[in-house]
């Protein structure tokens, strides 16, 4: 009998408890929908300060602009974290065209490739020879691409549901492209924008030589789908077009910026840090406010929420918001060294850099039964329609941070209108819809709540548990 009433006492406690947490994601997710800060700072970064790429005045301004809003919410500290970055401009505004016959052409959609070599100053003008990808383009010998300019032309696969594995698919295209052609002796590289949908919106994104020497580099540029679409078409009927385009970006000396960091110090266990981000910097095209502007004033966001909503954290909630993912992921390696070098412990990082799209769950990275502790937690969230949680990726800017113990998680958005603005000129603020913005806040709150509040289980007390 004494035995049945312990277990009873039990339930009760559990189902208290479970009662107590949905509150708590009850208030959380009403305060970020009624009284959230996420998007009037979105506002001002996209629209007053505009595109933020690393080293610019831009970047600098939106360093001040979050040290001072984060100085507001009378976080126990803020500071910032010194990182050089590198510096790449991209110069006058690139020209492109298709050169179907001697003085007929066909006006392009272009941009160069960031961290791309600009082109000769009178511009590039070569036959073209079409591949679809990396591999197609390795299948040929070097008197195929000698002289000419190879046109990577591998769309995103549309039957793909998760558009980062579409992305993913094809990514290395623009990536590698120039790298690997160079070695066959192209004189430059032209790449079909990774985005889904058909528009005339070239998109930008990093590029990399690797070892490639100086003067053996070759300019990269992205060209709209559109446009990509017509030029293919147009090989097709005449191989022998020709193609010119011009662009003035170069590299200058790495400069030094900032990561920004702001916490709450926790009450019972301060040592244990759970960290909450995404990345400053932005392509220069548009204004960032999907990637990631979107990331960064949602994380900001999840310290106010829990101090509006009157959680004192056990343990040590820490924003950071990283530097240079864009071109060089500087800010996240900086981050991941100095805590190492402090012997900080982190037990789990979370990180918003997929648009602030409505919010479907969360991606984890870690032990399995850190994982599965967490899954306990899904019939919290499902009120919300938030219900993905799978394991898989987390984020770049965290990534360095990555230990056996370690969880880290990457919030999921919807991802189907992500690649029409990605690196793009349209990612702007008008793009981002204020209530799918602010139940990504709430929700990636809800789940540091949960974190903070329960913490997670050694492995001997999980196998103590399972015994």
């Amino acid at each position: 009998m004494k035995n049945k009433i312990i277990l009873v006492f039990v339930l009760l406690s559990i189902i208290g408890t479970a009662q107590d947490d949905a509150a708590q994601l009850q208030s959380i997710y009403s305060t970020s929908l009624t009284n959230g800060k996420s998007y009037e700072w979105l506002r001002y970064l996209s629209n007053e300060i505009g595109g933020r790429l690393s080293g610019s005045l831009n970047a600098e301004l939106a360093v001040e602009y979050t040290k001072e809003e984060l100085e507001k919410l009378g976080l126990d500290k803020v500071w910032l974290q010194p990182v050089l970055v590198p510096k790449w401009v991209r110069g006058n505004p690139e020209f492109a065209y298709i050169e179907t016959a001697p003085g007929k052409t066909i006006p392009v959609n272009l941009c160069a490739l960031g961290g791309s070599v600009s082109t000769p100053p009178q511009g590039l003008k070569a036959e073209l020879i079409e591949v679809q990808g990396i591999a197609d383009l390795n299948r040929l010998k070097r008197t195929d691409v000698e002289g000419k300019i190879v046109f990577f032309n591998r769309p995103m696969q549309a039957d793909l549901i998760s558009t980062f594995e579409a992305y993913g698919g094809c990514v290395d295209q623009r990536y590698d492209g120039a790298k690997e052609a160079a070695k066959l002796g192209a004189v430059g590289t032209i790449v079909r924008s990774m985005n889904l949908r058909l528009d005339d919106l070239p998109h930008t994104g990093a590029m990399s030589y690797g070892n490639t020497p100086v003067n053996e580099r070759i300019p990269s540029a992205a060209i709209s789908t559109n446009d990509a679409e017509r030029l293919s078409g147009i090989l097709k009927i005449d191989p022998k077009v020709k193609f010119y385009f011009k662009q003035n970006c170069k590299q200058l000396k790495d400069v030094q910026s900032y990561n920004v960091i702001g916490q709450i110090t926790g009450s019972q266990y301060p040592n244990e840090i759970i960290v909450v981000g995404g990345h400053l910097d932005s392509w220069d095209l548009g204004d960032g406010s999907h990637d990631d502007g979107a990331g960064c004033v949602q994380s900001m966001d999840v310290l106010r929420l829990l101090k509006e909503t009157g959680v004192r954290p056990k343990r040590t909630i820490r924003v950071v918001l990283f530097m240079n993912e864009e071109n060089g992921l500087r800010g996240g390696r900086k981050y991941a060294e100095i805590a190492k070098r402090k012997g900080e412990k982190h037990i789990f990082a979370l990180e918003s850099d997929s648009g602030g799209f409505t919010p479907r769950g969360f991606s984890f990275d870690g032990p399995d039964y850190k994982i599965n502790q967490i899954l306990n937690w899904k019939p919290l969230f499902e009120p919300y329609l938030v219900h993905y949680f799978k394991k898989g990726g987390s984020g770049a800017d965290i990534g360095p941070l990555k230990n056996d113990e370690l969880v880290l998680a990457g919030l999921r958005p919807d991802s189907q209108r992500y690649f029409d603005h990605h690196h793009a000129a349209n990612d702007t603020f008008d793009a981002v819809n204020k209530r799918e913005l602010e139940l990504g806040a709430a929700t990636m709150t809800a789940l540091v709540y949960l974190i903070d509040k329960y913490g997670f289980n050694s492995i001997e007390q999980k196998n103590k548990i399972k015994d």
